[in-house]
C-alpha cells in the first residue's frame, strides 16, 4: 500500500484525538475507536479500491489525512473516514484537495457515490462537504463516538 509508512497510524490518531478532546472533550473511547478501525482498514487494505491519501510536513509531521473503503458487497455507496486537517495548516486548501482526491478515486472506481458520518457542529467541516455536492440525508441521537453528539449522514451521488 502506497499510503502506509511507519507512525502513519500514530499521527492520525493524533490529529483527531487532538482536536476532538480539544474541542469536544472526547476522550478514550474515541481514540480508541479511531486507533482500533484505522489498524483494521490498514491490514485490509485492498489496493486499487480502498483509497488513503495523507500529506506530511517535512515528512515528519501529518499536516492532513482522508481514507475511502470501497463499498462492501452489496453496497453501493464508498466510505470516507478519517478526514482531518491539522489546525496548524487550516485555511491552506489542503482539506479541499485531500477531498477532491477522495473523489475523483471513487469516481474513477465507478463508485456509485460517497457516504460520511459526521456529527451536528462541524460548520467548517459540513460547508466543504456541500461546496463538494455532499447533502444531509439523516441526523439521529446515535452517538457513536461516545462524545455527547447527534450523528449526521451525508451522501455524494455521482
Amino acid at each position: 500500500m502506497n499510503a502506509y509508512r511507519p507512525r502513519l497510524i500514530a499521527e492520525v490518531v493524533r490529529l483527531h484525538s487532538d482536536y476532538y478532546a480539544k474541542h469536544w472533550n472526547f476522550g478514550l473511547p474515541f481514540e480508541a475507536k479511531v486507533a482500533l478501525e484505522l489498524a483494521d482498514f490498514l491490514l485490509g487494505f485492498r489496493e486499487g479500491r480502498d483509497f488513503m491519501r495523507n500529506a506530511w510536513q517535512d515528512d515528519a509531521r501529518l499536516k492532513g489525512t482522508v481514507s475511502l473503503q470501497a463499498p462492501e458487497d452489496g453496497d453501493d455507496l464508498a466510505h470516507l473516514r478519517w478526514f482531518i486537517v491539522d489546525e496548524a495548516f487550516a485555511g491552506e486548501g489542503l482539506g479541499s484537495q485531500l477531498l477532491g482526491a477522495a473523489i475523483s478515486h471513487a469516481g474513477a472506481c465507478g463508485f456509485a457515490g460517497i457516504y460520511l458520518t459526521t456529527f451536528a457542529g462541524l460548520e467548517a467541516a459540513r460547508k466543504l462537504y456541500e461546496r463538494s455536492g455532499f447533502r444531509l440525508v439523516k441526523e439521529t441521537a446515535v452517538d457513536q463516538w461516545s462524545g455527547g453528539v447527534r450523528e449526521q449522514r451525508f451522501e455524494l451521488r455521482f
